[in-house]
C-alpha cells in the first residue's frame, strides 16, 4: 500500500476522514491499473457511502484523473482534493437539497 505518501491540496476534512481517503484510494490503486480511473473512483465511493453513508442529498462523489477541472458545491466537512502517485484524486459529499 502508498499510505502516507499522498500529498493534500486542499480539505476540510477531519483528519481521520483524510487517511481514511488516501487509505482508499492507495488501496484503489493495488487493485486497479492506474489508469482506470473509473473503477478506482468507483472503489473510493463506495468505500466512503459504505463508512460514512450516503446522506440525504447526493451522497459522496469522487474524481480521479491526471488533469481535471470542476466546480461544484459541498457539505461542510467533506472535501478533500489530494495527489497519490501520478493521480489527483477529489472526495466530497453533495449538499442535500
Amino acid at each position: 500500500m502508498l499510505e502516507g505518501k499522498g500529498v493534500v491540496m486542499e480539505t476540510d476534512m477531519p483528519l481521520k476522514m483524510q487517511m481514511q481517503a488516501m487509505a482508499s484510494a492507495s488501496q484503489a490503486l493495488d487493485i486497479f491499473d492506474v489508469f482506470d480511473y473509473v473503477s478506482i473512483a468507483t472503489h473510493i465511493n463506495k468505500e466512503f457511502d459504505k463508512k460514512y453513508g450516503g446522506g440525504a442529498g447526493g451522497g459522496w462523489q469522487c474524481v480521479v484523473g491526471s488533469d481535471f477541472s470542476c466546480f461544484f458545491t459541498h457539505t461542510k466537512g467533506t472535501f478533500i482534493y489530494f495527489s497519490l502517485e501520478s493521480l489527483h484524486f477529489l472526495i466530497f459529499m453533495a449538499p442535500s437539497s
